[in-house]
């Protein structure tokens, strides 16, 4: 039996792996802690084997006023809990990093990472994220296992953020442009598959965890426009719009330019990368009702080229 402590009670990627893992298998007893107060500091970490450190402040406000606020979170909590967990003989800590910890795109130039990618945060949140990593190394051990995760985008039923907001523009607006990418993205039940093995095969290291396939936004639009039965015109013209704004707005960087993982990067001796891309688009479909029999009968024989 593993014993897990989740911390970041409530948290999307927490629960989803907790729900995951729980409902697939037997041998596994989850617990979550809330840190937002001071739960964490009471509670008793000899019960378990393995922590999962998802608590930390998303990348959504990146005001200068809340700098110190990151730090706090996402470097020092992290750090003191792997501590309380080691000196009560925790054998694991697996934590959430980012990709951000190489730094967020913010022009359009295409970028792949590579085994000998270096980090180089231009950010205080993948600073704050690196930090922690940094300071999560100099306490493993033997006995203290250290797992770190830099994922990708992460997206799935109830998540937050860029990916939902994509997905209800795709049925609404009438023109997109043919600004093709490359980038990872990472379905949260591939996720929760990745967290589970990693327990059951007690890794440590720095992994990053994808898909199987590289995403396109050109596509994912063109999928979910497809699936409502809204005709959308899909134009390279309105490509010089976004050479353009991406001078101007960071948005529009990180929403097209082409940033990715390797795939051999995240190649591991375990299957996790259970749900293909377009699957979980499917599933992603369904969830925001956009995917109806009837206009799944309607346009099935429909063609969208780019124009």
């Amino acid at each position: 039996m593993f014993k897990i402590l989740i911390t970041g009670k409530g948290s999307y990627v927490g629960e989803s792996i907790k729900n995951y893992i729980l409902s697939n298998s037997t041998n596994f007893q989850i617990e979550t802690v809330d840190t937002k107060s001071d739960t964490w500091m009471n509670i008793d970490y000899t019960k378990y084997d393995v922590i999962y450190h998802v608590a930390g402040i998303a990348h959504v406000n990146a005001a200068y006023k809340m700098k110190a606020l990151y730090y706090k979170v996402n470097r020092d909590l992290t750090i003191e809990i792997a501590k309380r967990g080691k000196e009560a003989g925790v054998k694991q800590f697996i934590f959430m990093s980012s990709q951000i910890v190489f730094h967020e795109s913010r022009s359009l130039r295409s970028e792949i990472l590579t085994k000998d990618s270096k980090p180089n945060p231009n950010g205080f949140y993948g600073d704050s994220k690196l930090q922690a990593e940094n300071g999560l190394r100099k306490l493993e051990s033997p006995t203290f296992k250290v797992c770190i995760l830099r994922p990708p985008i992460i997206y799935g039923p109830n998540s937050k953020g860029n990916f939902l907001r994509l997905a209800k523009l795709a049925i609404k607006t009438p023109l997109f442009p043919a600004y093709h990418n490359k980038r990872s993205m990472l379905y949260i039940d591939n996720l929760a598959e990745f967290v589970k093995q990693a327990i059951i095969h007690h890794i440590s290291g720095t992994f990053y965890p994808q898909n199987s396939e590289l995403s396109d936004i050109v596509e994912i639009v063109r999928f979910f426009a497809n699936r409502a039965g809204h005709k959308i015109g899909i134009w390279r013209i309105l490509n010089p719009c976004v050479t353009i704004g991406g001078k101007f707005f960071q948005s529009v960087n990180k929403m097209f330019a082409t940033y990715y993982y390797d795939p051999q990067m995240s190649k591991m001796d375990f299957e996790y990368q259970l749900v293909s891309l377009e699957e979980s688009l499917k599933i992603m479909a369904k969830y925001l009702h956009i995917f109806k029999q009837k206009d799944q009968n309607k346009f099935a024989n429909k063609k969208y080229y780019d124009n």
